[in-house]
């Protein structure tokens, strides 16, 4: 009898062990569902800058109970919010729809279709899908996703997974502006990746109004930061900085200078240029340099692996790709260094066709805006300059293209697809094209130029050399007149559009720098000069005539009688 009872009290505590172990196995196969908010690589962010596309912010989840094969993914309704105004495109303006986009699992497009990598191998992993399918997640039914893979595959990431970008299976949501700084993407399916790896959330084309910020007093810059918040009938812990997750960092995009002259009124100015000979001659030089590397951007990827490269030193011969005809953007996570975001041909997004979800209106351009040009002064810029940088053996330069000059609303300097042979060497270092007369409009004219290729790995400059002309000689060329011309250097456009829209330009900019001299004048100056009066017979009374402003003494301009 006593030994039975030992037999029973044995039994009793190997059942109290199984259970408790069934327990804890349980709880393990239970884990709360938790994703972890970090920002990729914070950009850094031109100050000037009304568009500028910020870091991707990145979800990386795990645990937690995959949906059942057959059963709807639970819906979740994800916002997120930074501290400035977001200015990503308004695809629709009806509703709100933004070209800033949400993906699951990294999804590649399908193969084939995004464009050659040289220099990069882009190959996908297990667990990228390999195909792209988007839904407007604007409402609990548009996205709405039912469970496959049953047995082990519950939960699985990649092309066997809930998010394969087959037919009812997307991997890319397109969100709506839900705010000035907020973006929602409502009943997106998100669904627990248990124990089958870690599901990646990402966040991208988001564009933020970084000259509302300005640039910092203090040694560390100003920060756009950006936080997410996630609800549903699923619960999602979400990890995250309490003052969210930084991504982008202020710093000035643009500096400008030019090298000002003086001139004299009454002596022809670059004759040659206006078929005339004689006098004067003398260029300025009007520089834009970059604030930091990469603070000037091309368009779209195509022009920066599309290039017949013209390397530093060498001959002057270079095909670029204009803008105008990109190629895809479309593998998400990837460092493209352009104006334009994820730009993909995936099926299914609220868009404009001639301004799709994340493609840049045109690459960096900058404005050379010259006032006080006065009557009878003629100006000539070149057609096209190469840029000037600290650039190393064999590195292809980069090249800004004169896209526009506007006088009084004029028009714009058609660019070609190929650089001409003809150019002249540049003093300061770059090299240029052939010049084109300047468009002036009463007192003014502004030039455009556009970055067609730039190295991301070098702070380069644009040095414009910019000629004024004029003729002083015959009774229809009057000297000009005296008025000082100056230049302002800007990011182009200039916009006083702070806030989402669907139809101003991207990339755009806010900040309107003063205008420095560009050339002056010195007055045509006449002395009389009385050497003597009398009156005795044989003498009269002479008058000379001199220009002092030209005498060779160094007298100064004046006159004398």
């Amino acid at each position: 009898m006593v030994d039975f009872r030992k037999w029973l009290l044995a039994l009793v505590a190997v059942g109290l062990l199984l259970g408790i172990g069934s327990t804890a196995a349980f709880a393990q196969g239970t884990t709360v569902f938790t994703c972890q908010a970090a920002s990729g690589v914070p950009n850094i962010l031109r100050a000037e800058g009304v568009t500028e596309l910020v870091g991707d912010l990145i979800l990386t989840c795990s645990g937690g109970k995959p949906t059942s094969p057959g059963s709807a993914i639970s819906p979740q309704n994800v916002q997120i919010s930074i501290n400035t105004n977001i200015t990503s495109r308004i695809e629709d303006s009806t509703t709100n729809a933004s070209e800033a986009l949400l993906t699951i699992d990294e999804p590649y497009p399908a193969t084939g279709a995004f464009p050659p990598f040289p220099a990069v191998s882009q190959t996908p992993g297990p667990n990228n899908a390999q195909a792209q399918l988007a839904c407007q997640a604007i409402n609990n039914t548009n996205c709405a996703i039912t469970s496959i893979n049953p047995g082990p595959g519950i939960g699985a990431i990649g092309i066997t997974g809930n998010y394969n970008g087959s037919a009812g299976h997307y991997n890319i949501f397109q969100g709506y502006q839900n705010g000035v700084n907020t973006i929602a993407w409502n009943g997106v399916p998100i669904d627990a990746p248990g124990t089958a790896g870690n599901r990646i959330v990402r966040i991208t084309n988001v564009r933020a109004n970084a000259f509302q910020l300005g640039v910092s007093s203090t040694l560390i810059p100003t920060q756009i930061s950006m936080i997410v918040a996630v609800s549903g009938s699923t619960f999602i812990s979400i990890l995250q900085p309490g003052n969210g997750n930084v991504v982008g960092n202020i710093q000035p995009g643009l500096t400008g200078s030019s090298t000002s002259a003086t001139y004299q009124q009454c002596t022809n100015l670059n004759a040659s240029l206006l078929d005339g000979t004689g006098g004067q001659t003398g260029t300025i030089y009007v520089t834009a340099k970059e604030g930091f590397a990469a603070s000037f951007k091309v368009q779209d990827y195509v022009q920066y692996y599309n290039v017949t490269t013209n390397v530093a030193g060498g001959p002057l011969a270079m095909s670029y790709v204009a803008p105008g005809s990109p190629s895809l953007q479309n593998i998400p996570g990837f460092t493209y260094v352009t104006e334009s975001g994820l730009y993909t041909n995936a099926t299914g997004l609220d868009q404009s066709s001639s301004e799709p979800a994340g493609l840049a209106d045109h690459g960096t351009q900058i404005q050379f805006s010259i006032g006080g040009v006065g009557a009878g002064v003629s100006l000539f810029a070149p057609s096209y300059v190469y840029l000037a940088g600290p650039y190393g053996a064999g590195t292809t330069e980069g090249i800004a293209v004169l896209v526009s000059q506007v006088a009084g609303g004029g028009g714009a300097i058609a660019s070609s697809t190929s650089i001409p042979t003809e150019y002249g060497p540049d003093p300061l270092g770059g090299d240029v094209g052939p010049s084109v007369s300047v468009a002036i409009s009463g007192t003014t004219a502004t030039l455009v130029y556009e970055i067609y290729y730039a190295d991301p790995s070098v702070q380069e400059s644009l040095i414009v050399p910019i000629t004024a002309a004029w003729l002083t000689t015959g009774p229809t060329n009057p000297a000009p007149t005296t008025t000082p011309a100056t230049v302002a250097i800007n990011f182009s456009p200039l916009s006083s559009v702070p806030t989402a829209s669907s139809s101003a330009p991207i990339p755009r900019f806010g900040q309107p720098y003063t205008a420095a001299n560009l050339y002056s004048i010195n007055a045509c100056s006449c002395n009389l000069l009385f050497p003597f009066v009398a009156n005795i017979a044989g003498f009269d009374t002479g008058i000379a005539i001199a220009n002092t402003s030209q005498d060779p003494y160094g007298t100064a301009p004046r006159l004398e009688t």
